[in-house]
């Protein structure tokens, strides 16, 4: 005879069909991986593995339902289960901090190729302006021991969540990159690394003030993280001098913008003489982030 306790168990399959409806109704873009996304974290396993675990507890039936009410409330993903990924590592997220995008990975692909092309006659040196969550400065930190990571963030809440990853990443092995409270706008910044850098990377506040926003960014992501002026190039335009100021001849940098500023990125790096400069798109072909090189070589 079957076991009554076994037979009363919610099923998982139903659950998660039912929560990607209710979330699509509210709107969320990414229902079923979202409604998987919470599954995975209230059981403590990988979303892959679902197909594992046909039947649950009760109690973790309540919780998923409670997390998927949250979510049709267009409270951020990652928000609810705490973390968000890049490249090869996990970051503490929530409330505060930026959460790092997709599209981000392919700016990160990007400058881990390039630091594969640099001379092996010194130590890879790494800058991250608006390092947010730490999420790039941590990610190279990671694939790449040998460098030295250097990460700006001006947001106290912020640079607190980047301090918890960067601990963490320690905890776990990694090697210790250096945070800095500072303003990337500051015309001096990081001073005594002018014409050391190899490689800079910057996934700044790019957006056009007035854009419209989904409610999972405008409500939640820091508006100071968002927003870039007018034409949303207001950070970017003052960084430019500073990136090349910093890296030396033959140092790469990617800098990520709005869909809207590829060209304009492009501009105004090619203003400063940068060379190699290339505009790049994310994973659903928009533009996203421009490269470009000091003259000169490593």
């Amino acid at each position: 005879m079957p076991d009554d306790a076994t037979t009363e168990r919610p099923r998982l399959r139903p659950l998660i069909v039912a929560a990607a409806e209710r979330l699509a109704a509210a709107g969320v873009g990414s229902p079923l991986p979202d409604a998987e996304s919470l599954a995975a974290h209230v059981l403590g396993t990988d979303r892959m593995r679902l197909a594992m675990v046909p039947m649950v507890e009760q109690d973790q039936a309540d919780r998923f339902e409670q997390l998927v009410a949250q979510r049709a409330a267009r409270i951020p993903l990652q928000h609810l289960t705490g973390t968000a990924a890049m490249g090869e590592i996990e970051l503490a997220v929530g409330p505060g901090v930026f959460v790092p995008r997709p599209e981000t990975e392919l700016l990160f692909a990007w400058a881990l190729a390039q630091l594969e092309t640099l001379p092996h006659d010194h130590q890879p040196v790494v800058v991250d302006l608006c390092t947010g969550t730490g999420a790039l400065a941590l990610a190279l930190a990671h694939a790449r021991p040998d460098a030295t990571v250097h990460a700006v963030e001006l947001e106290p809440e912020a640079l607190s969540w980047a301090r918890r990853n960067a601990d963490t990443r320690i905890a776990d092995g990694d090697t210790p990159i250096t945070l800095y409270a500072d303003d990337v706008t500051d015309p001096d910044l990081l001073a005594d690394l002018s014409g050391r850098v190899d490689l800079l990377v910057s996934n700044p506040p790019y957006i056009p003030d007035g854009a419209v926003l989904d409610p999972e960014v405008a409500d939640h992501d820091p508006h100071r993280a968002l927003f870039g002026g007018p034409d949303g190039l207001d950070v970017i335009r003052a960084m430019v001098p500073t990136i090349a100021r910093l890296l030396r001849p033959g140092g790469a940098t990617g800098i990520e913008h709005d869909d809207t500023n590829g060209a304009g990125v492009a501009t105004l790096l090619r203003a400063h003489d940068f060379t190699a400069v290339a505009e790049h798109p994310d994973l659903a072909g928009k533009p996203r982030f421009v490269v470009a090189t000091r003259p000169g070589k490593l």
